[in-house]
C-alpha cells in the first residue's frame, strides 16, 4: 500500500470505529486482559478492520497486531523473520482512550525482514499524522520535520511512565509520560523532552516512533546499547534525540 494509502486507512478507522466510542463508552465496552492493561470494543474492532484491509491488499502479509497477540502470539514470534509484515497498534494510549482523554493513537509499522521501513502514527483528537520512511525523513501533517535544535536545558529532560529506581539521585530529570508512545515520541522529536526510557518492548508501541527518532538523528536502544528493531528484548529502552544524549541519560539513570 502506498503511504498516503494507510495514513487515510488510519484516519477512516479511527472516524468510523474510534471516535464515536470517545467519552461514551460503558463499563461493558472496556475489560482488563490482565490487571492494569485496559482493552475496549475500540481496540479490537479498529485492529480487525485495519488487519483486514491490509490483507486484502497483500494476501500472504504476515499482520502483527496488540489484540490478536494477546489471544495468539505466534505472528508476534513470526515477526523478526518475516518477508513483510504490518505490526498494529489500534489504540496506543488505550486508558486515556477510556477515561476520555484525548492523548491517544492509531499506529501501524511496516517491517521487512526485521528492519521498519515505513511507520505511521495518527493522533486523532489532535489531528496530527507523523510519517516516516527509511531514508526519507520524517513528516507532520505533510510538512518535513529536522531534528530538534540542541537542548537549551541546562539539565537533560526525559519522560517516563513508570519511576525509575534511583532517578531522584540522577543527574537528569524525569517527569511522567503522557500514557502514549504515539504521543511520547511526538514530543521527543519535536523537543518537548530530550529523551525517553521504558520498561517494556512491545514492537506495536515502539517501532513507528523509533524510526522517526532514527531518521531524525536520534538514538534508540537497550540500556546494555544493543540497538532497538523487531526482534529487541530487555530490561529497558531508552529513546534520545542524539547519540550523546541517549549516553548521558543512560549513564545516568543506569550507571556504567
Amino acid at each position: 500500500m502506498q503511504t498516503d494509502e494507510v495514513a487515510d486507512l488510519l484516519a477512516d478507522v479511527a472516524d468510523r470505529l474510534i471516535l464515536p466510542r470517545f467519552g461514551t463508552l460503558d463499563s461493558g465496552d472496556i475489560e482488563e486482559k490482565k490487571p492494569g492493561d485496559l482493552v475496549t470494543v475500540a481496540d479490537r474492532e479498529a485492529e480487525v478492520e485495519i488487519a483486514r484491509v491490509l490483507r486484502a491488499a497483500d494476501p500472504g502479509v504476515l499482520v502483527v497486531g496488540e489484540e490478536g497477540v494477546f489471544t495468539d502470539p505466534r505472528s508476534l514470534d513470526a515477526l523478526p523473520g518475516a518477508e513483510h509484515a504490518w505490526v498494529i497498534d489500534p489504540v496506543d494510549g488505550t486508558r486515556n482512550f477510556a477515561r476520555g482523554r484525548p492523548d491517544f493513537a492509531v499506529m501501524i509499522a511496516e517491517v521487512c525482514r526485521g528492519e521498519t521501513v515505513r511507520g505511521w502514527i495518527w493522533q486523532p483528537i489532535h489531528r496530527r499524522l507523523y510519517v516516516a520512511e527509511r531514508g526519507a525523513g520524517v513528516t507532520c501533517n505533510g510538512e518535513p520535520l529536522s531534528p530538534p535544535p540542541p537542548s537549551p536545558r541546562s539539565v537533560p529532560l526525559g519522560a517516563s511512565y513508570l519511576p525509575v529506581p534511583g532517578e531522584e539521585h540522577a543527574e537528569v530529570r524525569l517527569v511522567r509520560s503522557w500514557g502514549s508512545c504515539g504521543i511520547d515520541y511526538p514530543k521527543l522529536i519535536e523537543g518537548e523532552v530530550d529523551f525517553l526510557c521504558y520498561r517494556s518492548m512491545f514492537p506495536w508501541d515502539h517501532l513507528p516512533g523509533a524510526l522517526m527518532v532514527t531518521e531524525l538523528g536520534g538514538r534508540i536502544a537497550t540500556d546494555t546499547g544493543a540497538p532497538y528493531s523487531a526482534a529487541t528484548i530487555g530490561r529497558r529502552l531508552l529513546s534520545a534525540t542524539d547519540p550523546q544524549l541517549w549516553q548521558v541519560a543512560r549513564d545516568a539513570l543506569f550507571g556504567d
